[in-house]
């Protein structure tokens, strides 16, 4: 013979703007502090961004100090790929918490207006 366990659970009443509030689609983006990131990389200040190329899966900045000349490739995944003067420096996620010049913003995808979770 199999015991049957019964367990009474309390009723579950969800507030109306909270399911609706989870059932709009939210884009996520990885937000960066560009040469205060650079500095930490290289150990150089001031540097600059000179270009800029917008791809639908990824940004692409470029980047000088003097002479030298960066790459910056941040994907929307949170991705990056950082090549200063054609070496690679960096090569990895910013999403992982070790990187204290980057963190991830949300937007309402419908009116991009900022989500903040508390």
């Amino acid at each position: 013979m199999r015991q049957q366990n019964n367990l009474d659970l309390p009723n579950l009443d969800t507030d109306e703007s909270l399911v609706e509030a989870w059932a709009k689609p939210i884009v996520c983006r990885v937000e960066v502090d560009l040469p205060a990131w650079m500095t930490q990389l290289t150990g150089k200040k001031n540097w600059e961004v000179f270009s800029e190329d917008e791809t639908d899966d990824c940004i692409t900045y470029g980047m000088r100090l003097g002479r030298r000349e960066a790459e910056v490739t941040l994907y929307h995944s949170g991705y990056a790929v950082v090549d200063v003067d054609g070496k690679a420096l960096f090569d990895g996620t910013l999403t992982n918490g070790k990187t204290a010049h980057a963190h991830l913003s949300y937007f309402n995808l419908e009116n991009g207006e900022p989500i903040t979770f508390n």
